[in-house]
């Protein structure tokens, strides 16, 4: 993707499979958006090729469409709908795509309440609080079942409750087959909900792979502490397994308060997008974590 002389993108390449969750990172300004709405189809690209669902996002059909599911960051509408009317009138769009495979749309009933919104189902939706209406676009975004569903910030505005009924909404549509393509600043959501990581940074996919192999890929160095007879010990060793066990056959039941740590996906994700800004190409001569405190 080009605007004007400045490229945007340039062979941001992936593939996912159905029922995967992937999240993409990276700074702002790194082209998250625009690939997104590229393989939305509503944004051209460039130059390149993309498919979404076997079918060239740039000419997909009414009924490509209606296999997709978006939650924007942010979308207008009329204040004066109320919930189930707004969900309802969107859910009798999807009814003529419907399958054997995958029934469409939602029960308007069960998705309310899957959203959490069933005690404001007959609220007019500008008398939504941030998070509720927050709620509101998830529920429009897979009023459809969609096969694969675009989440673009998803849980900005959510409150702990509603972040963690967002989570478990995420893995039961994954466990239903449906794909889902993610981007947060949020690692922590991330690390929960993803099967795989994409680390976009200048326009490129920088690193890919499960929160644990991009951790592990900054530093295979674990730290362990523990207590035995009242005093506190921290040892870092690459075969956190192997101490762990020798640690037990000598010591047995004395051990206590014992804990495990490797390079968080917060660590990996900063190290990889300040090795590409630094001009570095093989990513496999990051320094470790220890090393880079030194």
């Amino acid at each position: 993707m080009r605007y004007g002389d400045t490229e945007v993108l340039d062979g941001a390449s992936f593939r996912m499979r159905r029922g995967e969750v992937v999240a993409l990172l990276g700074p702002n300004g790194a082209g998250k958006t625009t690939t997104i709405e590229i393989l939305e189809g509503f944004r051209m690209r460039s130059g390149g090729h993309a498919e979404v669902l076997g079918v060239d996002p740039a000419h997909g059909d009414e009924s490509w469409r209606a296999r997709l599911g978006v939650v924007l960051q942010s979308w207008r509408d009329h204040g004066k709908w109320k919930v189930r009317e707004l969900l309802a009138h969107f859910g009798d769009f999807y009814a003529p795509y419907s399958t054997p495979r995958r029934s469409r749309p939602w029960n308007v009933d069960e998705l309310i309440d899957a959203v959490g919104l069933a005690e404001h189902a007959t609220k007019r939706i500008g008398k939504l609080s941030g998070g509720q209406r927050r709620r509101l676009d998830v529920a429009v975004g897979i009023v459809g079942r969609p096969e694969l569903l675009f989440l673009d910030e998803p849980t900005v505005g959510f409150d702990p409750q509603a972040r963690r009924d967002f989570h478990d909404l995420v893995h039961q549509l994954a466990d239903e087959d449906t794909a889902v393509l993610l981007t947060t600043h949020d690692l922590d959501e991330a690390e929960k909900l993803a099967d795989r990581i994409l680390i976009l940074a200048g326009g490129r996919i920088v690193a890919e792979g499960s929160p644990d192999e991009l951790s592990r890929r900054i530093s295979s160095t674990a730290e362990v502490k523990w207590s035995h007879d009242g005093q506190r010990f921290v040892h870092s060793t690459d075969a956190p397994n192997e101490f762990v066990r020798d640690l037990f056959a000598q010591h047995g039941d004395e051990i206590t308060d014992l804990e495990v740590h490797h390079a968080s996906l917060e660590d990996a994700y900063m190290a990889l997008v300040r090795a590409y800004e630094q001009g570095r190409r093989d990513l496999t001569t990051l320094p470790t974590t220890a090393e880079e405190d030194r």
